[in-house]
């Protein structure tokens, strides 16, 4: 729609004297009739009021009122002789015609570009919709997401990862790098479950602070171990929030950290030696490997070996559990492989037009994800018997289910 359409429709308000919402809704109506009209064009192979050799032809209509999403309309459905004509968009013998909207969410769902759902829509339905109309089916969602990221969660989570994924979002005609914080926790039941969405500038732990003040408000009043990465300040705020959760940094990413300081000639070298001290049956041990890991490599490359003393209380939390729990918190990648996924899914958009539609494609992927989530982790039993006997004073009362 250009200025001059838009300033017609703007006259056209004022002078029929209607509300905006009723005039809006004249508009649906007149563009669902345009619609029917269009699909009778193409089945019969010609427009209205061309002469055409073909035997078939329009033949009236019959009135039929029609429930959507926005209300009722009464349309005139157009038929032709043969009685062969079965528009899509109000089919035959229904009354309820939200298909499109349903189609266009559910395309959208699967990481669809804008216009991919567009030319979906094109073949499935013969009807063209712009840019502006996907958006605004699309929008029905923003209820549902507003109430599940504002829903109660519960007192107590096992377990907390925590990890941000980086978009670009247009804003003030400009493109910006943003960041969308994810909170995955394991429940009482051993389910994982995404405990909400948040998006701000550049990940910090300022905005992290702010995050876990808004699980409290919203009922979490206990964590046993949070999972993160080592991102200056996340520990403290943590701690802020949360003063009894232990805190384990992601090995993965410290590993990740080293190597990058490491030629490619010493790597396999220096990842033999590195890996006796993460891979340690116990703590005693690992700080004997990290005292030779020092000796040997300390000189050459500091940068690749002091995190790993300086951030010795963090990394090494995993070790006070056995190896069953070990397994789910020494590193991010459970919640890297929900990202992984988010990120399949909203492949097709390098870039949103706003944050809201950020937030709607990545909630439809945790959506999507999620649905594979109908059972606890793999050995929840022995992974809660062992829970219990770490902290038996604060999960104790919770039962195998």
């Amino acid at each position: 729609m250009d200025k001059s359409d838009l300033k017609g429709h703007l006259k056209a308000l004022k002078t029929s004297g209607k509300t905006i919402h009723d005039y809006m809704n004249d508009l649906y109506q007149e563009g669902l009739q345009a619609l029917l009209e269009t699909e009778l064009d193409e089945h019969l192979g010609y427009p209205k009021n061309e002469a055409s050799g073909s035997v078939n032809a329009r033949n009236g209509s019959s009135k039929k009122t029609v429930k959507t999403k926005l209300g009722e309309y009464t349309l005139s459905i157009p038929r032709d002789r043969s009685g062969s004509f079965d528009p899509k968009i109000v089919p035959k013998h229904k009354r309820v015609i939200d298909q499109i909207e349903d189609h266009v969410i559910t395309l959208y769902s699967k990481g669809m570009s804008v216009r991919d759902v567009q030319d979906t829509i094109q073949d499935l339905y013969g009807v063209g919709i712009d840019k502006s109309t996907v958006s605004r089916f699309t929008d029905q969602l923003l209820p549902r997401i507003e109430k599940w990221r504002n829903r109660p969660l519960d007192e107590f989570y096992f377990v907390l990862w925590m990890d941000g994924i980086h978009i670009k979002v247009k804003e003030n005609h400009r493109l910006v790098s943003k960041c969308v914080y994810i909170i995955m926790g394991l429940n009482s039941r051993g389910m994982k479950e995404v405990l909400g969405l948040w998006i701000g500038k550049e990940e910090s732990a300022s905005f992290w602070r702010e995050v876990l003040n808004d699980i409290k408000a919203r009922g979490v009043k206990d964590i046993l171990l949070t999972v993160t990465d080592n991102l200056k300040g996340f520990t403290q705020a943590i701690q802020a929030a949360f003063s009894k959760a232990s805190t384990q940094i992601c090995v993965v990413h410290m590993i990740r950290q080293s190597f990058a300081y490491i030629p490619y000639k010493n790597r396999k070298e220096f990842a033999e030696d590195l890996k006796m001290v993460y891979k340690a049956p116990n703590k005693e041990m690992a700080e004997e490997h990290l005292a030779s890991l020092e000796d040997k490599w300390l000189q050459r490359y500091p940068s690749a070996i002091k995190p790993w003393r300086s951030n010795w209380e963090l990394w090494t939390c995993f070790f006070d559990f056995t190896p069953e729990i070990r397994r789910i918190v020494y590193t991010t990648n459970i919640i890297e492989n929900l990202n992984k996924n988010i990120r399949k899914y909203t492949k097709s958009k390098t870039q949103f037009p706003d944050d809201k539609s950020a937030i709607k494609s990545i909630y439809l992927a945790c959506l999507k994800v999620s649905q594979t989530w109908y059972k606890p982790i793999p050995d929840w039993g022995v992974i809660l018997n062992d829970f219990h006997m770490a902290f038996p004073d604060r999960c104790g009362h919770i039962k195998f289910k």
